[in-house]
């Protein structure tokens, strides 16, 4: 875990750095007052983002949160889980939508919530649903929910930057510091964007971790990858199209299943729709080589490339 966090302590302080270097440009050129403005901006949106987030979670995903005793299996599933990670137990709820996926979210570890939704709950196992679930613990434990959530909103703001500059900035001074310096903008946009999308690939192979150290076996869980992949293949475009602005979130990709399936179908040697620990076993001595084009795909996306990650599930020892 501290490597997780010392990869998010450094990611964190290099969009602070980007951000601050931006700014200070502005206040170069523009003044003090300019500083002071973009500099208080910043503040009060990440100030709304850690408010209103885990609202807009909730709506976003149509959480229904659970009475106690409703499900008393899922509830028994995350009281062990908190119990084996040491932290508060989170409130379950059920997102109302057929995706089948889960995901944490939450302001802070004693704050934390974990739902699946309704397409998980006929799909999975009881251990690859648990496996699941350790990930969406270890998540919580990890506390890098909020951590990715609040950095997200820096290529916003470097956006909203290189928006004003280039369009509504000074027009006489087309050809000088205010192009610059919405051009400069643009720029870290798209660095912090992609180091954003770094750094929230990175949580989820420390959370498939998290999730075997908590006692689930990596079989169960690349199983309940492998499954939910197949399950979000099935969906129609539109239900894929409805999650999109919250996926990084989930467990794995939805937009990305269909292609994922046709990969992750040949792990199943004898079809049976699982991955079993001798095939997941089998994976360890294998080499997985990406093309340009699944290197390109992942480095855009908010989670790791599956067949890679699954990979990684095979080295935590013979299973």
């Amino acid at each position: 875990m501290w490597g997780l966090k010392l990869r998010m302590w450094l990611l964190t302080g290099i969009l602070f750095a980007i951000i601050y270097a931006v700014i200070s440009m502005i206040s170069y050129s523009m003044g003090i007052g300019n500083f002071y403005f973009y500099l208080i901006l910043s503040f009060v949106i990440m100030g709304i983002q850690y408010m209103l987030g885990p609202k807009i979670v909730e709506w976003s995903m149509k959480v229904r949160y659970l009475k106690k005793g409703e499900n008393p299996k899922l509830e028994e599933m995350v009281a062990s889980l908190a119990n084996r990670a040491n932290i508060p137990v989170p409130r379950i709820g059920v997102a109302q939508i057929s995706i089948p996926n889960a995901f944490a979210f939450g302001r802070s570890v004693r704050d934390g919530r974990i739902c699946v939704t309704e397409g998980i709950l006929s799909l999975l196992d009881y251990d690859e649903l648990k496996a699941v679930l350790g990930h969406e613990m270890s998540h919580i434990r990890n506390r890098d929910v909020l951590t990715i959530t609040l950095l997200s909103v820096i290529p916003m703001i470097l956006y909203r930057i290189a928006w004003q500059f280039l369009f509504f900035g000074n027009r006489r001074d087309r050809g000088g510091n205010t192009a610059l310096i919405g051009l400069a903008a643009l720029i870290f946009y798209f660095v912090t964007n992609l180091l954003v999308l770094y750094g929230s690939r990175v949580r989820e192979y420390f959370a498939d971790k998290g999730s075997v150290d908590l006692g689930n076996e990596p079989s169960k869980l690349a199983s309940a990858l492998y499954k939910l992949v197949y399950g979000s293949a099935r969906m129609p475009k539109e239900a894929i199209k409805d999650v999109e602005g919250v996926k990084a979130f989930f467990a794995n990709d939805p937009s990305r299943a269909l292609a994922e399936f046709k990969e992750l179908s040949q792990l199943d040697l004898d079809k049976n729709g699982t991955i079993s620990s001798n095939e997941l076993y089998a994976l360890k001595t294998r080499d997985i080589k990406l093309n340009f084009g699944d290197k390109l795909m992942e480095l855009m996306s908010t989670h790791p490339n599956m067949l890679k990650r699954i990979k990684r599930l095979s080295e935590w020892g013979r299973v």
